[in-house]
């Protein structure tokens, strides 16, 4: 970009020289604030004490752009050791693998695997295999792998179905806490965001000590259409970068998102919090259309609510829980990161090349940033 005049591209172009050195900029680091509540350490939902992220990558030749995101609720043997766990469907047009045993049991067994449509079946068999692989778990018969997806078929060849269990395993296993990569990996390397670049993106929010001190943390596949708003900002409309510009079918796609809390919620109140996560997906310009899988996926890592696999004869199961009047700043939590984790994995995604020479830009945060200058003079 080539800054002109003093005033309005002086900040754009200074912030786009002191990033460009870094690997991946977050909005946030460019000056965008989402909400009222503060992000924690790493503003990603590893925030969540425990919870742990893994990608597995496949980018091969010029046809294979695809990949793998695990998402581990905590560092143990989750399936003697199951979270509290919801789902709610924003628009079901989409697969995620799991769903009727969450919501008759209201617990998750395994790590969540995100990955594209037609690999969920590979999803389900490397979670299987994980779970195979410890020892503890050497009499388990069944497994509830619980598996999400969106369509990367543009810029993938999705029919050649690369992902296999292998990764999935190996995508586990490589899961960390700490810092998240976002953008073009794991389950996002081939998503398309409202018409730019999407991928992988997290937030986290903390609440005061007066709300609970208690964290929230989210991480979104992003592969669908709107609007744009970023902070607030018609984003896509001053780009004409818009659904319906086209084609009413230019809003199709899918978002998964994952939200966790540290918080004792249970299974019905979890619920509750993944229903507000459509609400900051709208904040986004997202519409949840037609052709959109819009799936959250929430769970508790909270030791207490814990699930163990073995009743010991245990008939009754004593946990404390917070009270619904207690609710309303973990649901503001949860618009709040994920509005923002949808917009980080917009600003961390790259421009890509793919499936039959399709390419897909980046969002051009230069001009973003000069919409941004513009609104606040």
């Amino acid at each position: 970009m080539i800054c002109s005049s003093k005033s309005m591209y002086a900040l754009v172009c200074g912030l786009l020289i002191a990033f460009s050195s870094y690997g991946q900029e977050r909005a946030r680091d460019y000056g965008f604030t989402f909400g009222v509540l503060v992000p924690g350490k790493w503003n990603a939902i590893t925030d969540v004490t425990g919870v742990k992220v893994g990608h597995q990558t496949l980018v091969n030749g010029d046809s294979v752009r695809t990949g793998v995101t695990a998402i581990l609720p905590h560092g143990g043997n989750v399936f003697q050791e199951k979270v509290p766990g919801a789902v709610y469907v924003g628009n079901g047009f989409g697969k995620l693998a799991g769903t009727t045993q969450v919501e008759e049991l209201g617990n998750i067994e395994t790590p969540i695997v995100l990955t594209n449509t037609l690999s969920v079946a590979a999803g389900i068999e490397g979670v299987i295999d994980y779970t195979f692989s410890n020892p503890e778990n050497a009499n388990v018969r069944s497994v509830n792998a619980v598996v999400g997806e969106t369509n990367d078929g543009y810029l993938n060849d999705i029919r050649g179905r690369h992902v296999k269990p292998a990764d999935v395993v190996t995508a586990i296993q490589s899961a960390r806490s700490g810092e998240v990569k976002e953008g073009n990996v794991g389950a996002g390397t081939g998503t398309i965001c409202f018409g730019f670049k999407g991928g992988i993106g997290t937030a986290s929010r903390k609440l005061p000590t007066e709300m609970g001190g208690y964290t929230v943390g989210v991480l979104v596949q992003t592969n669908f259409g709107g609007v744009l708003q970023v902070d607030g900002l018609p984003v896509g409309k001053e780009l004409g970068q818009y659904a319906f510009k086209n084609q009413l079918e230019s809003a199709d796609g899918s978002c998964m998102i994952v939200v966790a809390t540290n918080a004792p919620v249970h299974a019905r109140n979890l619920k509750r919090m993944a229903k507000r996560a459509i609400m900051g997906l709208a904040k986004t310009g997202g519409i949840a259309s037609n052709g959109s899988g819009d799936y959250v996926v929430a769970f508790s890592t909270a030791e207490s609510l814990r699930i163990p696999y073995d009743s010991n004869g245990e008939e009754r199961l004593s946990m404390e829980v917070i009270n619904n009047d207690y609710m309303s700043g973990l649901f503001l939590a949860t618009i709040e990161a994920t509005e923002e984790a949808i917009i980080n994995s917009l600003f961390a995604a790259e421009t890509m090349k793919g499936y039959q020479g399709r390419e897909i830009e980046r969002l051009p945060v230069e001009k973003v940033l000069e919409i941004k200058s513009g609104s606040d003079r």
